[in-house]
């Protein structure tokens, strides 16, 4: 649940008073004009950077700065694709908030990374360059860093741009999957035509919140002409 989320950058406020609350097994799509928010949530939710002020609270209790439960995904182009790390170097990352960063893996750790790249089929890939995939498996091994991590709340940035028809088909089965298996998805989203195949519930944004609810009520050509009528002269937050 999140209670009346604002962010500011100096003087610039990136989100004014955003207020809702979904459950684990939904897949939430965050929609808007460039400039609306909608990184900002998913990296306040993340806690990556500092709420002006509302509160977000998980299973009851009161999200202060970070969760391990949470896993944030960036969005492609923000990677550096370069960095010399295997796929299963990768995922052993999501490892690091339970062992820290020096302690030797144990068995346990071992099989949550076997686990999480089983269920993305990427064991075949496991010691090749992240530089060496596909824009569909780069997701993946992304998505298997936060299997890995054991999060059950995933806030993903534009996870499809990018991506071709196939791979984009193969992602949302995967969140399908990953929703169904009882984990909540959060991720923003600019394709308005695909956001009723992908997601079952939708926040409108635009700086302010605009409106949320399941897809099909709330993406309203009445609402999506009122929130993208603003000319797009912000730049991306």
């Amino acid at each position: 649940m999140i209670e009346g989320l604002s962010v500011s950058y100096r003087d610039i406020l990136a989100l004014d008073g955003v207020s809702f609350a979904t459950s684990c097994g939904n897949r939430v799509a965050l929609v808007g004009p460039n400039g609306a928010g909608k990184s900002t949530l998913l990296k306040a939710i993340a806690g990556l950077v500092t709420r002006q002020s509302g509160n977000i609270l998980w299973r009851g209790t009161s999200v202060q700065k970070w969760s391990r439960e949470f896993a944030y995904l960036p969005q492609r182009e923000e990677i550096d694709w370069s960095f010399p790390i295997t796929v299963r170097g990768l995922v052993e990352m999501g490892r690091y908030p339970q062992t820290g960063w020096w302690r030797k893996f144990s068995n346990e750790d071992q099989a949550a990374v076997d686990k999480a790249l089983e269920s993305l089929n990427l064991m075949d890939l496991q010691n090749r360059q992240i530089r060496e995939l596909s824009g569909g498996q780069q997701q993946r091994a992304f998505l298997a860093r936060a299997l890995a991590q054991e999060a059950h709340v995933l806030l993903l940035d534009e996870p499809f741009t990018g991506l071709d028809r196939n791979a984009s088909i193969l992602l949302g089965d995967l969140l399908a999957k990953l929703a169904a298996e009882g984990r909540l998805i959060i991720a923003s989203h600019h394709d308005l035509g695909s956001a009723p195949l992908l997601f079952d519930e939708v926040l409108v944004l635009n700086t302010q919140q605009v409106g949320f609810g399941d897809v099909a009520s709330v993406l309203t050509p009445s609402l999506i002409a009122k929130t993208f009528a603003v000319t797009e002269t912000q730049s991306h937050v």
